[in-house]
């Protein structure tokens, strides 16, 4: 009998350590207290107007049916000519699929590629998800520590040191999460020789494209065709709850990444892929401009408010919308920092525990997914949080 026995797979799943700061600041709200909130990775935009309606339109018709596993032939061409016109970089449609989300994308990247016992190199700090879906494939997650010094970015000598025999491929992210940093063109262009050099593949994150400050994301497309390449509707083009993203993969897994669709998913949200086709209007990409420059703004505000209060901050964020910053001059334990900030400070924020085992202690991450006067009510109650703390002084 199994009765009670859930699989050693879900066993090694990491939990999400910011759900017990997310469950506590909720019951603190039920009694009355206001919490700013910076651990939730969401924009607090609402979806684009001419989304909305381009998904209220097709509705209204009511033949919401399944499209083909590989999604819409319209959003996927769509999709062909972002390419074009952003990267200079041509993908035929039919390399192109539409998924679930980017974790629906990834979910077919690694069932495509990994077997039981092989191993993914991955950076340490890093997204958690990431690391358990390699898991749940019964392939590892090598995490491999990475640090301010690189950007906190795999380098392509983190990946020639790190290969080992069971190692078939690497995983980036850029602009990464919790960090917010970018691996640039030379440093790419790299990291592709160093996959190739070892025969093996290259998954590249890059949900956060179109959220940066300063210089352009470059996608591992423009270095090269083999390469699996997620991206999503979630944050650039602020639809969260819609569940749509893409993912672009090379000739010769278009054949796996079909079956695995049809069998995984059908296809994904078609009400979700006809409000997706207005993202790329002219209209919509006028907001989402106005959006990313308020981001800017934001992270402006908050990385000079962390600095002046005393966090460590070495790299200023190149995207995404988050500050990953060194707390060790206040505390040894970000996790219990994190808890206290929010009960005595009214400061939710998502302690570095959550993303891998790299000096977590001495990490927080800020989310500037909200308004302007909440993250400058934040740093009013953080600064004041600090000087209410007697180890602060010492520490300092």
């Amino acid at each position: 009998m199994n009765i009670g026995k859930v699989s050693k797979r879900v066993e090694s799943v990491s939990p999400f350590y910011v759900m017990d700061i997310m469950a506590r600041a909720k019951k603190l709200e039920e009694v009355g207290q206001e919490i700013i909130h910076m651990e939730v990775g969401e924009p607090d935009f609402s979806t684009p107007q001419p989304i909305l309606e381009a998904a209220k339109n097709f509705l209204d018709i009511g033949n919401v049916r399944y499209t083909t596993a590989q999604g819409l032939p319209a959003l996927r061409d769509k999709i062909a000519e972002h390419y074009l016109q952003e990267y200079s970089v041509i993908v035929q449609s039919e390399r192109i699929f539409i998924t679930p989300g980017a974790s629906g994308a990834l979910t077919v990247a690694l069932a495509a590629l990994l077997d039981a016992g092989d191993e993914v190199l991955t950076a340490d700090p890093g997204y958690p998800c990431n690391s358990n879906l390699i898991r749940l494939f019964g392939a590892d997650a090598k995490a491999v520590k990475v640090s301010d010094v690189d950007d906190f970015q795999l380098t392509a000598e983190h990946i020639s040191q790190s290969w080992g025999g069971a190692t078939r491929g690497v995983m980036i992210a850029s602009p990464s999460n919790p960090t917010g940093t970018m691996v640039g063109r030379a440093q790419l262009n790299d990291i592709v020789t160093a996959v190739h050099e070892q025969k093996g593949f290259l998954i590249s994150d890059e949900i956060y494209h179109g959220l940066v400050y300063k210089n352009r994301a470059v996608s591992a497309l423009e270095i090269t065709d083999d390469v699996f390449v997620l991206n999503s509707f979630s944050k650039f083009f602020g639809m969260t709850g819609w569940r749509i993203g893409w993912l672009i993969v090379p000739d010769y897994a278009v054949s796996a990444a079909t079956r695995l669709m049809q069998n995984l998913y059908i296809s994904a949200p078609t009400h979700s892929q006809h409000a997706a086709l207005a993202a790329f209007n002219g209209a919509t990409r006028d907001i989402l401009h106005q959006r990313r420059d308020e981001f800017e703004r934001r992270r402006d505000v908050l990385y000079n408010g962390l600095k002046a209060l005393g966090f460590v901050i070495t790299n200023k964020p190149q995207g995404a919308f988050y500050i990953y910053a060194d707390c060790s001059a206040f505390t040894d334990n970000s996790y219990t920092f994190a808890l206290e900030l929010l009960e005595k400070g009214g400061v939710a924020t998502t302690p570095g525990k959550d993303f891998g085992v790299s000096q977590p202690e001495k990490y927080l991450r800020f989310a500037y997914t909200t308004t302007m006067e909440s993250i400058e009510l934040g740093l009013q109650r953080i600064k004041l949080f600090l000087q209410s703390r007697k180890p602060v002084d010492s520490k300092r």
